[in-house]
């Protein structure tokens, strides 16, 4: 059975940062693509990042480019997302998911619970 469980979320001010970990329980976790996707209040869940099972190949949304930075740690099975220069824009439920490297939800086999990021101005 495989788990994703996110954390690190929380609520902050604007320019501040936060790390968000998703740890994986899969015996094959390098074998995946991890994904980070959000959703905002009364909006569509959103593509944010993701990283190849080795870690050589990233892709980022354009409006987190330059701010977030995804990196995997496969000894540890987690995923980081590491969220600098946060703004209200990016308050959201942000969850992990595993599956092939895509930018579509719907490519990902499975999904984490969610963690809550809000950002305060």
């Amino acid at each position: 059975q495989v788990q994703l469980v996110e954390s690190g979320g929380g609520s902050v001010q604007v320019g501040d940062s936060l790390r968000l970990s998703c740890v994986i329980s899969t015996r094959a976790f390098s074998e995946y693509a991890v994904g980070w996707f959000r959703r905002a209040p009364g909006k569509e869940r959103d593509f944010v990042a993701a990283i190849t099972w080795s870690g050589s190949t990233t892709y980022y949304a354009d409006s987190v480019k330059g701010r977030f930075t995804i990196s995997r740690d496969n000894t540890k099975n987690t995923v980081y997302l590491q969220m600098n220069s946060l703004k209200p824009d990016d308050t959201a439920v942000y969850y992990c998911a595993i599956g092939p490297p895509a930018t579509d939800a719907s490519e990902y086999d499975y999904w984490g619970q969610g963690a809550q990021v809000t950002v305060s101005s």
